[in-house]
């Protein structure tokens, strides 16, 4: 069996799965956001559910329009606070407490190696990082889980990539992830599992969580790395112990398998309008695109070493006139550490606005929406027609380095 195939298996009381199998699976963290939780709850409600299977189980975390933008937000927020209180659920995040869900989770220990995760948000399957089974799902689904605690899945085929050699200098996950999806498409890996395997090593955990939360984008049903010591390095802060190691069988089966040269890996831009657009820095840069805005941040690249690697470019720097630029820590734990470090005050001196964690501009919500025909620099996942804003603005997707070089630059180089 794949690594994904093992999960499930031990989650449905099966000794062996293969692709395509329909299975029902004991579900260990079920997580719903401002967005996709009110609906759940209603659907909970109104098939009879009084009490979720496990208050224990149950994430809820107010990120999307949250510090609440309008009416209607504010009204979708009072929702999900009123049901958590009602059921008793302790992984509740609120404004001041809270951080963009996928990068909240894991920092708080919450996910964990060898968990089936559930999330009403399509990039759930960021956990996969932590050697999870890890993917997105509806909210009529969410509801469901919440009220049985389990949940049907059809077993993914899967996708081998084995990574060789190590990145280069200021080369990242997000460079990484683009170049995947730019090699294989955005349904290159429908309903399938990328599995990654190889020098595993050579990727810090950021770089992972970035992964991961961009196997959505290749329409993959979720994403994994083994566990490994960067893993149990993470999981002794987060969770206080380390967790068993499960790894894919050697005859395991796979639909295709690519191997990546990380040592020939180049900065990457995904153009407008679809991830699988993309381009190496190096020669987009030369026709300079011209920028309106930059944002910074997400449930892809808004943790620490995301900040640490804008810092490393901005700082004593100045952003270049027209060009706004937007900085979201993804966390409360980030965002202190940011402080503390410096990269706060270096980000404001350079002409930055800096935000509370949110997701903010990410699906269009708030703190940066562009206007007609504006271009932008994004280290978030989506560029689509309409995702941050108008219809006629374009979106290109970069690592956080790219991100602030082309925030200096004035245009993307």
């Amino acid at each position: 069996m794949t690594l994904t195939q093992k999960i499930l298996a031990a989650h449905c009381g099966k000794k062996s799965l293969t692709a395509g199998e329909m299975i029902m699976a004991r579900v260990d963290l079920a997580l719903g956001n401002d967005i996709t939780c009110p609906p759940a709850i209603a659907a909970f409600e109104s098939a009879g559910g009084t009490r979720v299977f496990d208050p224990d189980k149950v994430a809820i975390v107010l990120d999307h329009f949250a510090p609440n933008k309008d009416i209607a937000s504010a009204r979708q927020c009072a929702t999900c606070r009123s049901f958590a209180e009602k059921q008793g659920i302790k992984s509740f995040f609120d404004v001041g407490q809270m951080g963009i869900e996928h990068a909240l989770l894991p920092e708080k220990g919450l996910a964990k190696p060898n968990m089936l995760i559930i999330g009403a948000d399509s990039h759930t399957c960021t956990y996969g990082a932590l050697g999870a089974f890890a993917t997105g799902v509806g909210s009529t689904d969410l509801a469901y889980a919440y009220k049985t605690g389990e949940l049907w899945f059809r077993v993914p085929q899967a996708i081998k990539i084995t990574l060789e050699g190590k990145l280069r200098t200021d080369v990242s996950g997000k460079d990484l992830i683009l170049h995947i999806i730019g090699k294989i498409g955005v349904s290159g890996a429908r309903y399938a599992s990328l599995e990654f395997g190889g020098n595993v090593s050579a990727l810090g955990m950021d770089d992972r969580f970035t992964v991961c939360n961009m196997a959505i984008e290749a329409g993959a049903k979720n994403g994994i790395f083994p566990v490994d010591d960067a893993t149990d390095a993470y999981t002794a802060v987060s969770c206080g112990t380390a967790f068993e190691r499960v790894y894919a069988d050697a005859d395991a089966e796979y639909e295709r398998e690519l191997t990546i040269d990380l040592d020939a890996l180049e900065h990457t831009v995904a153009k407008p309008h679809l991830p699988e657009n993309t381009e190496t820095l190096s020669s987009l840069a030369k026709r300079k695109i011209k920028i309106d805005q930059v944002v910074i941040g997400s449930c892809t690249n808004g943790r620490l070493s995301d900040m640490e690697a804008a810092y490393k470019v901005l700082k004593g720097n100045k952003v270049a006139k027209g060009v706004r630029v937007i900085i979201i820590p993804a966390t409360q734990e980030i965002y202190l550490k940011s402080i503390e470090r410096g990269y706060i005050q270096a980000f404001i001196e350079a002409g930055a606005a800096v935000s509370t964690p949110t997701c903010g501009p990410c699906l269009g919500g708030h703190m940066g929406i562009l206007s007609d025909g504006e271009v932008a620099v994004a280290t978030t996942n989506r560029n689509f027609i309409g995702r941050m804003g108008a219809k006629s603005a374009e979106i290109y997707l970069a690592s956080p380095h790219v991100a602030a070089r082309a925030a200096l630059l004035g245009h993307i180089g």
